[in-house]
């Protein structure tokens, strides 16, 4: 019997795990990692979570799926990897959400069901389904005789009384519910109620919402982590010194949701709560692998730990995940294969995506992968102790950064169309190369420059570097554009594969 346990955890940057040394605390995070792969250069390729999960679930970069916001659609043509174990007569089933965004024409001409971008990925079955406003969550807590608002949302930002850090508080204030009436153990709760009751092999996604906003963390998880302590941010002294970076910098430390409290007290207590979610949830999956430990599943379940993407938290003055900074792209990955065992604890120095993870999926239950998809399995990291042949050697992401709510604006700002709205980045261990379709590029020399304050696109001794990585991207966008050609080509008929290799 296989089975498959696949952990999304909204907006958790990759170096937030202390197994890689953070001050963050994930000891069940960490233990996982000594009994798996931990992939140290993941990164998602699109954000923010409609996009970017619609790259995790296909296997396909935004260029490919073309789902590039929170809200555009999803090509009902593609396949997923839900869909592609239903073929095997396993039903994934889901607990929280894939922001999803329906291909319209799958719908009757009355569109009732169009009222969200927050759809279900088509081949799922939603057992516990969470999204804005978290019913099922409001439902379970009446059950234990707790008061709800009228408004659920309010559950995730309704505080302890008392004052607030920034206001002369000792710690950020905690959540009015307790620790054990949060959301994230009641869908641990959920999906053990659920995995008791299978008698064959299942496949579980749990896509939690921690530690994404609202940061309001309850008890003891809030005062985790002393904001005094967490003052040291990756950024320029002043806010306009970092917005002469770039046009799109520029716009977007300007842009409301985007920028960083300029209180350096408010914005340390947000990153203290930040933190503090991530250890709430590291607790949780203790209590989910300790069950799967006792009950016999720990050895036949392949276990997937990422995000969809990461946070800015205050670093180059912004909020959220946007642009090209790493610290929106970089994200965890730890694989437990628990056939592979001679490889546990290693460390992963290449670089993986997103689009890896549901090639993996697939191979692990020895199906073909599809055409459509842009990554690779990465079951050759768990099985041998050497890097698969023709493996990237560099992380690639994109953002169609056009303003679907506020119409033209961002684009009048900066002079573009809604085409034009689009960022491509090449990162490798030496260099950043960040392309705009109508605005200059950004090129930063990440071994001098780690923080990437300086751009040296203009700089004439970095002329040639510049001019090299400009056409390894033109190649990458190349390659993939041809393979998304031929994947419409075949797919007329429906979806096609290629063998996948076996290691």
């Amino acid at each position: 019997m296989k089975n498959i346990l696949f952990i999304t955890a909204d907006q958790w940057r990759g170096d937030c795990l202390s197994a890689l040394g953070h001050k963050v605390n994930t000891p069940n995070l960490d233990a996982l990692a000594r009994e798996s792969v931990l992939f140290k250069k993941h990164y998602a390729n699109a954000v923010p979570c409609g996009p970017s999960r619609a790259s995790l679930h296909t296997g396909m970069y935004l260029q490919n799926h073309r789902s590039g916001t929170n809200g555009t659609p999803l090509d009902a043509r593609h396949t997923n990897w839900a869909k592609e174990l239903k073929s095997i007569n396993l039903e994934p089933a889901l607990f929280g959400y894939t922001d999803t965004s329906h291909d319209p024409r799958e719908f009757s001409t009355d569109h009732k069901n169009l009222k969200s971008y927050e759809g279900v990925l088509p081949g799922i079955k939603p057992v516990l389904q969470m999204g804005t406003e978290p019913h099922a969550w409001a439902y379970w807590l009446r059950t234990k005789e707790v008061e709800i608002p009228e408004q659920h949302f309010k559950l995730y930002t309704n505080k302890i009384e008392g004052t607030e850090y920034e206001d002369g508080g000792a710690t950020p204030l905690g959540l009015a519910l307790p620790k054990e009436l949060n959301d994230t153990p009641f869908m641990v709760e959920k999906i053990i109620d659920y995995i008791s009751g299978q008698k064959n092999s299942w496949c579980v996604h749990l896509s939690l919402l921690r530690p994404h906003p609202p940061w309001i963390a309850p008890e003891p998880f809030n005062r985790m982590y002393p904001p005094a302590e967490l003052m040291k941010f990756n950024r320029k002294e002043r806010k306009v010194d970092e917005a002469r970076q770039h046009p799109f910098l520029n716009a977007f430390l300007n842009k409301t949701g985007y920028q960083a409290p300029e209180n350096d007290k408010k914005l340390a207590r947000l990153k203290a709560s930040y933190f503090g979610l991530m250890s709430e949830v590291d607790q949780n999956l203790g209590v989910l692998f300790d069950y799967l430990k006792k009950n016999n599943f720990w050895n036949n379940t392949l276990i997937i730990f990422t995000s969809d993407h990461g946070e800015q938290i205050g670093d180059h003055w912004l909020l959220g995940k946007l642009g090209y900074f790493d610290e929106s792209y970089h994200i965890p990955l730890i694989i437990r294969d628990p056939n592979n065992y001679q490889y546990k604890g290693k460390i992963i120095e290449e670089y993986t995506e997103n689009v890896d993870v549901m090639p993996t999926m697939l191979d692990w239950f020895d199906l073909p992968l599809p055409v459509q998809c842009d990554g690779q399995s990465l079951l050759p990291f768990l099985k041998n102790d050497k890097t698969p042949s023709n493996w990237r050697d560099a992380a690639h992401w994109e953002y169609d950064f056009r303003d679907i709510v506020e119409g033209s604006a961002m684009e009048k700002s900066l002079g573009l169309t809604h085409h034009q709205c689009t960022l491509n980045v090449l990162r490798d261990d030496e260099y950043k190369y960040v392309h705009f379709t109508n605005l200059p590029p950004l090129f930063f020399d990440l071994k001098k420059d780690p923080g990437e304050f300086v751009d040296q696109s203009k700089n004439p001794d970095y002329a040639s570097m510049v001019l090299h990585y400009s056409q390894k991207m033109l190649s990458w966008r190349m390659n993939h554009d041809e393979q998304t050609l031929t994947h419409i080509k075949l797919t007329e008929e429906g979806p096609a594969y290629r063998e996948a290799p076996r290691y």
